[in-house]
């Protein structure tokens, strides 16, 4: 396909999600069904611009949707304001560990006695299919870092988390194939892909998103310095806590998903103690404090100047939230160009895969039975109301994470027989997850809003 379809075929795309957007937040579609659709219509099914094969272009595969993964991760930890002391984070945790062991445990038995898989395979395939996914699953996550709702919080933490702690069963997978060192008993694997790669991960990220975060303010608020270029500084944060996680040995993905939440947290600490200290003054000198500006998380009057814009930045109460809201919608933006790029890419792939009955048994097994019982049992005991529960167990959203896991598995020795059986399963389960999901979740959405009052 050369350059200038993909231009007008992308530029197409980027325009009419700009023109109905606002008409697809109100239908029972998604922008991901579109972006599937015009990619089987570009495959030989439809205009056949283009023939592309998943072992063709594995490679690229896993490095479009890293990073597609990674911008949208660093997204959700933006997303997230709660401090980490606060009961809100049990339940995410919860579903991003209990729940994806259940699954994972249950989707590695049916790879081997229903789907014929090996032990390793069936849980590489497990592996893959274990993260809820963070780029598909917008429409369900918190809408601003002042949403306090508990489900779109636990949907958004989750999506964060198990696209990290889906790691760990992917490398088992690949060692009990003889593609990873396991070490004598799994040894290896438990101190290093399990323990050291997790920790060190959040570690990493937690350190270098709250030093950026307080070094960006400081600059600001002290020297009126390092203004104008927060999507710099979301880039650069993104960049340097990969890199560093990757040279570390730990998992990028929790890296960055920490650094966001890191660089939220230094956010909302410096704004509550500047707002306590404002206060404070006006109190003592008998005046009023100033005036709030319009929110920067929630609704805008409008986009301000460049000179409002820089005083914003380098304002005593407001600057730490202008950071966080520059770098956020910055990041949102490439979230919809990634989505578009790796949707649209997932729908060239379908022409050539194998539509086995089995892959649709199981695709349903997984989305009506695996995914509710594992959210069930994983929340069992816990305060999450009912209700919350049901639609927590309904979006387990699977897309571009495990799009990203299977073209890791496949450039990384996978047997190309196995890895066209993975792949059939795994494009299938993505597809009917993407057109399910995206059907019931406005209405979905809509219901729980109307009942909740929120």
């Amino acid at each position: 396909m050369d350059l200038h379809l993909w231009a007008l075929v992308g530029g197409l795309l980027l325009m009419l999600m700009a023109l109905a957007s606002s008409a697809f937040a109100r239908w029972p579609v998604s922008g991901a069904m579109l972006y599937v659709c015009v990619g089987v219509a570009l495959s030989p099914v439809g205009l056949a611009v283009s023939s592309l094969r998943l072992l063709e272009i594995s490679r690229q595969l896993e490095v479009l949707t890293e990073v597609v993964v990674v911008i949208s991760l660093f997204t959700c930890g933006l997303k997230l304001s709660a401090a980490l002391s606060e009961r809100r984070w049990i339940p995410p945790v919860r579903l991003a560990v209990v729940s994806m062991l259940v699954s994972v445990v249950a989707v590695s038995v049916i790879g081997v006695h229903v789907l014929n898989l090996s032990l390793g395979a069936s849980v590489l395939l497990a592996g893959i299919l274990a993260p809820t996914d963070p780029v598909l699953a917008s429409d369900v996550q918190v809408e601003d870092a002042s949403d306090r709702d508990q489900l779109r919080f636990s949907l958004t933490g989750e999506g964060g988390l198990n696209d990290g702690t889906a790691f760990p069963v992917v490398m088992l997978g690949l060692g009990l194939l003889g593609l990873h060192d396991l070490g004598d008993a799994g040894l290896r694997w438990l101190a290093i892909d399990v323990v050291w790669a997790t920790v060190a991960g959040i570690g990493v990220g937690a350190a270098l998103g709250a030093a950026t975060g307080y070094l960006v303010l400081y600059l600001r608020k002290r020297h009126r310095e390092a203004v104008g270029y927060d999507d710099f500084v979301a880039l650069g944060l993104i960049g340097v806590s990969y890199g560093v996680a990757i040279g570390l040995h730990a998992y990028a993905f929790l890296a960055v998903f920490a650094a966001g939440v890191a660089v939220r947290r230094v956010e909302r600490r410096a704004t509550s103690a500047a707002t306590s200290i404002d206060e404070r003054t006006a109190a003592a000198t008998g005046g009023a404090p100033q005036p709030d500006l319009p929110a920067l998380d929630g609704e805008e009057i409008g986009p301000p100047t460049k000179h409002a814009a820089d005083e914003l930045a380098v304002h005593p109460v407001h600057a730490p939230a202008y950071m966080a809201h520059a770098m956020l919608s910055f990041n949102e933006q490439l979230d919809r160009i990634g989505e578009v790029c790796a949707v649209t890419l997932l729908g060239m792939l379908l022409w050539a895969n194998d539509w086995s009955a089995a892959a649709f048994v199981f695709t349903a097994v997984l989305l009506f039975i695996i995914r509710p019982m594992s959210v069930f049992l994983g929340l069992f005991g816990s305060r999450v109301p009912a209700a919350q529960q049901r639609m927590m167990a309904w979006f387990g959203i699977r897309g571009v994470g495990s799009l990203y896991y299977l073209g890791y598995a496949t450039t990384h020795g996978l047997d190309p027989a196995a890895a066209m059986s993975i792949g059939s399963v795994t494009l299938t389960v993505v597809v009917a997850s993407i057109f399910l999901h995206g059907v019931s979740v406005t209405p979905l959405m809509n219901m729980y809003r109307t009942i909740s009052g929120r």
